[in-house]
């Protein structure tokens, strides 16, 4: 029953932020911004980004939209067990290109924001994961970018997380395959009108 209820007024607090954020003369936008972090992995140690996003105000509390952009990861030399030996694998850059949608939840018209973006990420580069180490790199994966911010008309600052799921493909001994990173960005909005 105290689920029940938390789950209730949960929605209840959604709904009234949908009903009161965001101008209504802004409803189409281009978004274009910077991203940088710090690699999730042990094949990477960071990662820079440019993301490109349409949204659309559905509500003046909740956009929809679509998504994409260009992540480099930067490779990061290691120390890894190949059956029991070990070998120094001097690990490639690579990029991530995400194809997916978006979705925005902003509570108040100023302020804090949350959301998403969820498709597929294609990775880019060299064909293998290292310079000295003959296994193919991934093409791409499930793409995930949750991110929680601050926005106001023009701007966006944000905490983010991104990922590309692998599964177990670009193994090497030890060390797995990773294209995620945890970092921070900033977007500019730019209207297209209502």
């Amino acid at each position: 029953m105290k689920s029940l209820k938390q789950l209730i007024l949960g929605a209840g607090i959604l709904a009234g932020g949908l009903l009161s954020a965001q101008s209504s003369e802004m409803n189409n936008m281009l978004k274009v911004g910077l991203n940088g972090g710090v690699s999730t992995g042990g094949n990477t140690a960071a990662n820079l980004g440019v993301d490109l996003a349409y949204q659309h105000l559905v509500t003046p509390g909740f956009g929809l939209g679509i998504a994409t952009g260009y992540n480099n990861y930067f490779g990061k030399d290691r120390n890894v067990s190949i059956n029991g030996a070990n070998v120094d694998v001097k690990n490639n850059d690579f990029g991530v290109i995400p194809v997916a949608a978006l979705f925005r939840i902003y509570p108040k018209q100023t302020g804090f924001y949350f959301g998403a973006d969820l498709g597929y990420g294609f990775i880019v580069g060299d064909d293998y994961v290292a310079d000295n180490v003959n296994v193919a790199r991934p093409d791409g994966g499930f793409y995930i970018k949750p991110e929680i911010g601050y926005h106001n008309r023009d701007w966006n600052f944000f905490a983010q997380y991104n990922k590309t799921f692998t599964g177990d493909k670009g193994q090497i001994g030890d060390q797995k395959y990773n294209a995620g990173a945890i970092g921070v960005g900033f977007s500019y909005n730019i209207p297209l009108g209502n």
